[in-house]
């Protein structure tokens, strides 16, 4: 079994999604099948088939949130410390082309939200810039071409 890497951030949204999906939606979905079927005729009523198929949905995300809880690394960034870059870790980018500073948090592939400058271990910075230290440069072959990538600090906040 191969384990999930993740803050303790990312750690405490997934447990709190699963609880939400099980104490909340869970029971309002029942209620949702039981008030169709009332109806009337199963075969032709929409909203049953649509409660059923949400029903599905909500049921495969509490069984993939619990494999991944089971299967959870739990990091506590706060306690590491180094020069080199490696999961949890908050790098401060330039970029050598247009001196545009950029800030990453290397988190894992569950907790990554580029709008909130966490990214995914697998990514193609992360990989880049994995082992790296400050002051290197890195170049980064990402899907919309290769870019070039200053290391300007590493902290583990």
């Amino acid at each position: 079994m191969e384990k999930v890497p993740m803050t303790i951030g990312g750690h405490q949204a997934l447990q709190v999604e699963l609880k939400r999906r099980q104490a909340e939606d869970r029971p309002r979905i029942v209620a949702d099948i039981a008030e169709a079927r009332a109806h009337g005729d199963l075969s032709e009523n929409a909203e049953y088939h649509a409660a059923k198929e949400q029903q599905s949905l909500n049921e495969g995300r509490i069984s993939e949130l619990e494999d991944k809880l089971s299967r959870a690394e739990v990091i506590d960034v706060s306690k590491m410390s180094g020069d080199t870059i490696k999961f949890g870790a908050t790098v401060k980018l330039a970029d050598e082309e247009t001196d545009e500073e950029k800030h990453y948090q290397i988190v894992g592939a569950e907790e990554a939200d580029v709008a909130s400058g966490k990214i995914s271990l697998s990514s193609p910075i992360a990989r880049a810039l994995i082992g790296k230290e400050e002051g290197d440069n890195v170049e980064v072959a990402a899907p919309g071409g290769a870019r070039s990538y200053e290391i300007l600090s590493v902290q583990y906040v």
